[in-house]
C-alpha cells in the first residue's frame, strides 16, 4: 500500500493509513454509486474519503504502469487548483492498495465542507431571479479557463457554491479528470455542454462568459447552444429514463 499525506496533516497519519481497514464499517456515507464517499471526524476536523471502484484487470495494469490512479490524480489536481486560487476541498492524502503487484483500489482524502448550493438546481429552475448567480458562475468559469484548467466532467453535480457578502464563491469537486493548458473559445464552449438548464440559461451563461474573456458574444452563444444540444440529445437517447435531467426546452430537441 502506498500512502502520500499532505505535510499539513501529518498528525493524521495513523488515522489515514487505517482508512482501508475500516472504511466499510465506519463513517457516514454521503454518496454511494460507482464510487463511495464517506465523512469522518478526527481531531475536530471533518474529512471526506472517496473510495474508487475496484478497477478491472486491464485498468489495474494501466494504473500501475502507465497512468496515475484516480486517487493520485485527484490529490495532485487539488494541489494545482489551490496554487491557481481555484477553490476545491483541501487535499489531505491519497492511498493506493496493491494486490499481486497491481493496484487493486484507491482512496482520496480531503477536508469536507457542506455547501448550501449546487448547480444541479438549474434542472428546472428559471433564469429569472438567478441572473446574479449565473453571471458569477460564468465569470468563475472564465477565470478557471484563464488559469489553463479544463475540468473534463464540468457537470452540475461537481460545481458547488455559496452566497457571500461580496457575491458568490464556487468550489470544484470530482477533479480526477482534468487537462491543463491554453483554452480557446471552441474548447471552452464545449466544456459547458453538460450544464443543466433551459436554452435561456445556457445562452445567458455563454454571453456572460464571452464578455468575461473578450470573445465574440454571438459566436460563443451559438457554439455553446450547439454543443449543449448535441450532448443532451445523445445523452437522452442513450439514457431515455433520465430525461428529467433536462430543462423543459431541451426535452423537445
Amino acid at each position: 500500500m502506498e500512502t502520500i499525506i499532505n505535510p499539513l496533516y501529518s498528525e493524521l497519519k495513523d488515522f489515514i493509513t487505517g482508512i482501508p481497514s475500516f472504511f466499510e464499517k465506519k463513517g457516514k456515507s454521503i454518496y454511494k454509486g460507482r464510487n463511495e464517499i464517506k465523512t469522518f471526524e478526527i481531531n475536530g476536523l471533518e474529512i471526506a474519503a472517496k473510495s474508487f471502484k475496484k478497477p478491472h484487470f486491464i485498468n489495474r495494469i494501466a494504473y500501475t504502469f502507465f497512468r496515475k490512479s484516480k486517487a493520485r490524480r485527484s490529490y495532485e489536481h487539488a494541489l494545482i487548483l489551490q496554487e491557481k486560487k481555484i477553490t476545491t476541498p483541501q487535499p489531505i492524502a491519497f492511498i493506493e492498495e496493491k494486490k499481486n503487484g497491481l493496484i487493486s483500489g484507491s482512496y482520496y482524502i480531503s477536508t469536507y465542507k457542506e455547501y448550501p448550493g449546487i448547480m444541479r438546481e438549474f434542472r428546472h429552475c428559471p433564469l429569472s431571479g438567478k441572473e446574479d448567480l449565473v453571471r458569477a458562475f460564468a465569470r468563475f468559469t472564465a477565470f478557471v479557463h484563464e488559469q489553463g484548467v479544463l475540468h473534463l466532467d464540468y457537470s452540475p453535480g461537481n460545481i458547488l457554491y455559496e452566497k457571500t457578502a461580496s457575491g458568490y464563491d464556487f468550489c470544484l469537486i470530482d477533479i480526477n479528470r482534468m487537462k491543463f493548458g491554453e483554452i480557446d473559445m471552441k474548447t471552452a464552449c464545449r466544456n459547458l455542454q453538460r450544464l443543466w438548464g433551459s436554452d435561456e440559461m445556457i445562452a445567458f451563461t455563454a454571453k456572460e462568459y464571452a464578455n468575461a474573456r473578450g470573445f465574440d458574444e454571438k459566436t460563443c452563444i451559438d457554439l455553446t447552444l450547439k454543443y449543449h444540444r448535441e450532448f443532451w440529445k445523445k445523452y437522452t437517447k442513450k439514457y431515455p429514463e433520465r430525461k428529467a435531467y433536462m430543462g423543459e426546452k431541451e426535452k423537445s430537441i
